[in-house]
């Protein structure tokens, strides 16, 4: 790619929809994007509205903000409110709703909270501030994972001892099981998550063909990256076809990458059990900080509450990641929840469903699905 504007032509997204109408004709296929950034380009770019109506785009769980469940927001309130405690967070945490507030009101009620880029930016904290102890709120698929991992070596290679992380990691195949094997949703193949493959490669897709005979094709983030995946999906329906395909390949590679995996199998251990908002507990799903970086977990050096809790009776958020209902099929949105006032984490994240269709696919489908006024 020299060029934004390569994946941006206008002939060329023409060129493919007739394509995709020509593949699918005679079919209703649905297609699941994996990836929450997918979702924002499809919705910002109008793709959905293009496509014909036999092809359907379903939203996925990868969105990372919006997986981490309420119970696990109100353990990183009690590490900010802990005295003593700086608690670092990226910008889309803040706002993400608690049973007990979100971290911007820990903030304004005392707790010394602070917004970070990356958790580099969190150990010089620590470093500028060696009398007080310094927390980063880690989260995200294996995409932020290695960046994690890699601010942890640095820690023990520097001996910087008031670091520490709560870790709330977590890995994209075991969801994705879960959502093959729910009885709630039928799906005809996925767009598989780019930035997620640019680290773990494509082969541990493979058991979506292998197992539920379905295609997979790993796309990029631009509209036509978008358009060529769903084609190649169709063109893998048409030929009777049923593997996993790369549409990202200036990107990713099959085995992904070696060095950021071996970082992560130093620090990190797969834990046992953890939620996921909508989904519930998902076996071997996340990942916990190993054995030998237990100095700096979060969860070790303080008292967590681990308590779990319920989302809001009215919040859909559940069914949204699961792609059971779409984001205006809630009975919320647009009203009692919207970006400055959101109930749920898909509302809150650039990358959720609710957030990307509020901005975005409201203008377009406006006239089939107004966003009722509050």
């Amino acid at each position: 790619m020299k060029f934004v504007d390569e994946y941006r032509d206008p002939a060329a997204a023409r060129v493919a929809v007739e394509q995709i109408t020509a593949l699918a004709r005679g079919r209703h296929l649905k297609f699941m994007e994996v990836c929450g950034g997918h979702t924002h380009t499809i919705y910002k770019h109008g793709i959905e509205n293009v496509l014909p109506e036999s092809v359907e785009l379903i939203h996925g769980p990868g969105c990372p903000v919006c997986v981490i469940p309420m119970g696990r927001v109100d353990d990183g309130i009690a590490l900010a409110e802990t005295p003593g405690v700086i608690f670092t967070s990226f910008g889309d945490m803040m706002r993400v709703p608690g049973s007990n507030g979100n971290l911007l009101e820990a903030k304004a009620r005392g707790a010394d909270v602070r917004m970070v880029y990356s958790p580099l930016d969190a150990l010089r904290i620590a470093r500028d501030n060696p009398d007080r102890e310094v927390v980063f709120f880690a989260i995200g698929f294996e995409t932020t994972a290695p960046s994690t991992a890699v601010t942890l070596l640095k820690a023990r290679a520097a001996n910087i001892t008031n670091f520490s992380v709560f870790c709330n990691h977590v890995t994209i195949v075991p969801p994705l099981k879960a959502i093959l094997e729910s009885p709630d949703l039928r799906l005809d193949g996925f767009i598989g998550p780019g930035h997620v493959s640019t680290v773990i490669g494509n082969r541990p897709y493979r058991f979506v063909p292998a197992e539920y005979k379905l295609p997979l094709v790993t796309a990029g983030f631009e509209p036509l990256d978008i358009l060529q995946s769903i084609v190649m999906l169709l063109q893998q329906i048409r030929d009777g076809r049923c593997e996993v395909e790369n549409q990202y390949t200036r990107a990713v590679r099959d085995e992904g990458n070696l060095k950021a995996l071996e970082i992560m199998a130093e620090v990190y251990e797969v834990r046992p059990h953890f939620e996921w908002r909508g989904l519930g507990f998902i076996s071997q799903s996340a990942l916990k900080l190993s054995d030998a970086f237990s100095p700096w977990d979060a969860e070790l050096r303080f008292s967590v509450p681990g308590v779990r809790v319920a989302d809001p009776k009215a919040c859909q958020c559940g069914e949204v990641l699961k792609g059971v209902i779409k984001p205006w099929e809630c009975k919320v949105f647009g009203t009692a929840c919207t970006p400055e006032t959101p109930i749920g984490t898909c509302m809150v994240s650039s990358e959720g469903a609710c957030a990307a269709y509020y901005n975005y696919g409201r203008f377009t489908k406006g006239a089939a699905i107004p966003v009722r006024s509050a």
